[in-house]
């Protein structure tokens, strides 16, 4: 059990900083980096021609304008699929903040701005930008890649954990001390990855709710001692959702669940998601009150946010 006073988590970009930019685009990163991020996170996936790009989702119609360039390339159910689009093609569209299926916002009053360029970008481009950032700005800074849908990728024809691992190893992240997290919703999948795919690189569960189907995962029997223990042989950590570290009390009080004591009694980091000062979990009044609570009352190792600056101590006089 931890003493003393409590150590500051991770901060993690939650695709960069995307509270003020549009998210995953390169300039969200500088703009994590410049605020003092310990880590950049990247969402990747596979285009037609198999290149990885930094996206958070498998479909492009939310973040992009690829529905005024290719009206006639959605599928079935209405949406746009990276996979359906070669890189150059990609390269043509325009990002923006995150949409709604009906064209609002998911987040209004985040980025207002006109006139500056985003675009969708590689892996690979984001990693080079990353090491460019580090040169200039003379701070060393991690990232935390997420391999998106692998099995739905593996269906279409595309294994895109071993394309990953393997630009991983072009950069030269290839030890478990080396400054970067894999992450995954599915569990299956981290395993091939840590003991068929023999990747040394620290790995994390990514623990969401069986309702959200990202994977077959069933994630509440992660949650049992002997789901815990099994995680403990092949992943470093797990990502959970912040609501299942806590529970409201009928007078309103919020307790801890003890999910995280859980974890740490097995070696496991816990990295949490996601802290927004403009989407707050159920029982929070401000962002300050959710820092707190996470780190002196759950102790958690780190954490996933969209605005890195407002979970950074701030600067001294």
């Amino acid at each position: 059990m931890r003493t003393g006073p409590p150590i500051r988590p991770v901060v993690i970009a939650h695709r960069g900083a995307s509270g003020y930019l549009p998210e995953h685009t390169l300039q969200a990163k500088a703009l994590a980096y410049k605020m003092g991020a310990d880590y950049l996170e990247q969402d990747v996936v596979a285009t037609l021609d198999d290149e990885l790009v930094v996206l958070h989702d498998i479909h492009l119609d939310r973040v992009t304008d690829v529905a005024s360039f290719y009206p006639r390339r959605c599928r079935d159910d209405g949406r746009f699929y990276a996979r359906d689009f070669a890189l150059e093609e990609i390269r043509q569209l325009s990002a923006h903040e995150r949409t709604n299926a009906d064209g609002s916002l998911v987040y209004p009053g985040r980025y207002e701005g006109e006139g500056e360029q985003f675009r969708v970008h590689t892996f690979a481009e984001e990693l080079s930008f990353i090491a460019r950032l580090q040169s200039d700005g003379g701070r060393p800074v991690g990232i935390y890649p997420e391999i998106k849908s692998p099995a739905w990728h593996l269906s279409e024809g595309v294994d895109i954990s071993a394309l990953f691992l393997d630009l991983l190893r072009e950069f030269g992240f290839e030890s478990h001390s080396d400054p970067v997290y894999v992450q995954c919703f599915d569990d299956q999948e981290l395993i091939r990855i840590r003991n068929t795919l023999g990747c040394s690189l620290k790995l994390i569960q990514l623990i969401g709710e069986n309702s959200w189907r990202e994977a077959k995962t069933d994630y509440e029997a992660l949650w049992t001692e002997d789901g815990l223990q099994r995680l403990s042989s092949t992943v470093d950590g797990i990502g959970p959702w912040i609501n299942q570290l806590y529970r409201i009390r009928p007078d309103g009080e919020i307790d801890n669940t003890g999910a995280v004591a859980r974890a740490h009694k097995y070696g496991l980091a816990v990295h949490p998601f996601t802290f927004r000062k403009d989407d707050l979990p159920q029982g929070f009044e401000s962002f300050e009150q959710l820092l707190q609570f996470a780190t002196h009352e759950l102790s958690v190792d780190g954490l996933f946010t969209d605005f890195p600056d407002l979970a950074l101590p701030s600067p001294g006089p």
